[in-house]
């Protein structure tokens, strides 16, 4: 590595020869961020991919080949959006250490950077930097649709000449010029292969400001003699330009019209509440008749391999209620991710997701995070999975990490059966009122206890990263439904290869600990007198669960930990058995308290539940086990515990290590314990029990 005038020369190998397993040519695709790019992968692919600034230490790279129309052979490799190639965050400079140095492609043949023709003194200063370190270059011209509305064109002529290297104007949607930018890419690749490509690229280092003030010089003169008013629009461009000082400063009109609403002081913040209660609905009612439905075909097929395999093996109960509810657990939440990010694709494709960010910034920083924070904590309320993986958007790595932390503290859907059972104990009979205020206030705290956590954490993690939020406002445009489908797809996809084999190991962990020893129980006939065939059933699974290692442990390990709470081993097994799936929990304490569910409705099922919760008694029989007190405070650990091995699991995937898991695990069952032991002793100092 030899350090030249502004730049850091390195020594490359041609791609044939780095890789003698890759013979094909290598394009590359960068660009600013809303210039294009990704349509332009998608439609010189037909990838299912979409690629994001992923968390953790490394960036994903989506790579796809040319599809057959073009009639040659390459790789196309796609990277998150860049400013320029000086990095400013971590998860940039990897995109870019990438771009000069790929770990399996090498350094590319061709670099194609996308450029909004709209923007074009600005997007300009890439593709100088990218033809100054020595890529092959072509510069491919988006957004001319949008320039033509303005009165205005781009000469690719005038600028091919002015910056020394080939451009195309293109439309990605509708494939014009596409085979024009193939044809620039044959000829240079054809010339890479007659030069050998022995030569060297350059990373540029940190420019000072007489650098970045001469390039800037440059790009603006050179798009000064680039743009031009359009054929039969020279009026348009005549009032853009008296309007704004020059031809390269006219923003879209119509979203200058639409932004005095959508940013409006009053009429902004309405809108945007709408839109983020109409994602919250949306998330949770309109995908919860598909989670009933993957939740019943999982039943479904449970049901029928119980009657197929031998009745009492123990690879029996390993299949139905290991493997088949483990991976249920898994499927269970793709209906919300696939909703959420198709809503979310519509917002960003729209425009609307960078307005609505820019709107609730200056709140959330208060709380050491940015705007791009909503909408994950919002999403948290239905999941945290799909919120944990919204939080994709959040470029700076500190607030994008900090946002992960706290959206568990977000009360989700899978908290609402343990909360309606809970409430329905401590409101009085015929008050349902009361109930309804109470989990409206359990939904609010777990917003404010989130932003407080936040604040709370950043106030002690200080790093020298700069926190901004420097944000584009692309115009408004219609949305791209096939590209929006296909990335919801490739996501939901994401989700059940990398999430989904952790979520069943946890789950046959917890499987074997509740099933051995299997010791066969002997229920006294006296005990059987009159019950249904379904109520000795659970009768023997309860003895079965009461001689498990699962209780083992809880009577010799949990329950000295739980007394000072007020709870037994019991509630214990059943807090284990919900790390699999909060909602897990009303069920695991129907079989530990011994209680069968009636075939006449779900009503009095619910009622045998508070029925048994008024009659549980303390383990020395001197008091009842449920009181106002220690339900109360087991509302309060649910509502901060870290009750879900899915959000573990995703947390893990998504931030690329096991620390920040660790720490929710942590942090959060701590937190969930100590609130809980001043819950139930302050309630029992006040005399309410």
């Amino acid at each position: 590595m030899v350090l030249e005038n502004n730049s850091i020369s390195i020594e490359t190998e041609p791609l044939h020869h780095k890789n003698n397993h890759i013979h094909k040519p290598v394009i590359a695709l960068i660009g600013m961020p809303n210039s294009g790019k990704t349509t332009l992968f998608n439609t010189l692919t037909g990838s299912n991919f979409k690629t994001s600034n992923y968390p953790g230490a490394t960036v994903e790279y989506s790579t796809g080949t040319l599809i057959n129309e073009f009639g040659f052979d390459a790789y196309v490799m796609d990277s998150p959006g860049i400013i320029s190639l000086n990095p400013s965050s971590p998860d940039e400079e990897v995109t870019i250490n990438g771009l000069f140095n790929h770990p399996k492609f090498g350094t590319p043949d061709i670099v194609i950077v996308s450029c909004d023709a709209t923007q074009l003194s600005r997007q300009l200063f890439l593709v100088k930097q990218v033809i100054d370190a020595g890529f092959k270059t072509i510069a491919a011209l988006t957004m001319n649709d949008l320039l033509l509305k303005k009165g205005l064109e781009a000469d690719a002529e005038i600028l091919a000449a002015s910056i020394n290297a080939d451009v195309v104007k293109i439309n990605s949607k509708k494939k014009e010029g596409i085979a024009e930018l193939i044809n620039k890419v044959k000829c240079l690749t054809e010339l890479n292969i007659t030069e050998n490509l022995k030569g060297k690229v350059k990373i540029p280092i940190t420019p000072t400001l007489q650098d970045i003030s001469d390039l800037y010089e440059f790009t603006e003169q050179t798009e000064k003699k680039v743009l031009k008013p359009a054929k039969g629009n020279s009026s348009i461009a005549e009032i853009n330009k008296k309007s704004f000082g020059n031809l390269s400063r006219t923003p879209d009109l119509n979203s200058l019209k639409l932004d005095k609403v959508f940013l409006h002081p009053v009429w902004g913040i309405v809108i945007f509440i709408l839109s983020m209660g109409i994602i919250f609905t949306s998330i949770f009612w309109i995908a919860q008749p598909l989670m009933d439905l993957v939740d019943s075909g999982f039943s479904s097929l449970n049901e029928l391999l119980s009657t197929t395999l031998p009745e009492g093996a123990w690879y029996s109960d390993l299949i139905t209620n290991g493997l088949v509810n483990g991976f249920g657990a898994v499927m269970v939440f793709v209906p919300q991710i696939v909703i959420l990010f198709i809503l979310l694709g519509l917002l960003e494709d729209t425009g609307y997701l960078a307005r609505s960010a820019m709107l609730i910034d200056k709140p959330l920083r208060k709380f050491g995070l940015n705007g791009r924070s909503f909408i994950p904590m919002l999403s948290g309320y239905a999941c945290a999975i799909p919120a944990i993986m919204a939080a994709r958007t959040i470029s700076n790595r500190r607030e994008r990490f900090l946002t992960i932390m706290i959206i568990p503290l977000m009360s989700c859907s899978a908290r609402l059966p343990v909360y309606a059972m809970l409430l329905a104990f401590v409101v009085p009979p015929g008050k349902p009122w009361i109930a309804g205020i109470a989990l409206g206030g359990l939904y609010l705290f777990s917003l404010i206890s989130g932003a407080v956590t936040a604040g709370i954490i950043s106030k002690f993690k200080k790093t020298e990263e700069k926190s901004t939020f420097m944000l584009e406002l692309p115009p408004y445009r219609l949305p791209v439904f096939r590209h929006i489908f296909k990335n919801t797809y490739y996501k939901a996809l994401v989700y059940v290869k990398q999430a989904g084999p952790i979520i069943i190991i946890f789950s046959l962990i917890l499987w074997a600990l509740t099933y051995f020893p299997n010791y066969e129980p002997v229920i006294p006939e006296n005990q059987t007198e009159g019950k249904t065939e379904e109520q000795v059933s659970y009768m023997i699974e309860s003895e079965r669960l009461n001689t498990s290692y699962a209780a083992t442990v809880g009577k010799n390990v949990f329950e000295p930990i739980l007394k000072p709470l007020g709870w037994d081993w019991r509630i214990g097994v059943s807090l284990i058995s919900a790390f699999a799936a909060r909602e897990i929990f009303v069920s695991a304490m129907a079989i530990t308290f011994n209680i069968t569910e009636s075939e006449d409705n779900e009503e009095n099922f619910q009622q045998s539940i508070l029925s048994s919760m008024r009659e549980a008694r303390s383990p020395d029989g001197s008091k009842p086990l449920f009181t106002t007190a220690s339900t109360i405070s087991l509302i309060i650990y649910f509502m901060f515990a870290m009750q879900c091995l899915s959000t573990v699991a995703v947390a893990r995937k998504e931030t690329g290590s096991w620390k920040i898991p660790l720490l929710q695990i942590i942090i959060y069952t701590v937190m969930a314990y100590v609130l809980a032991f001043i819950t139930y002793r302050g309630l029992n100092l006040m005399g309410i029990q």
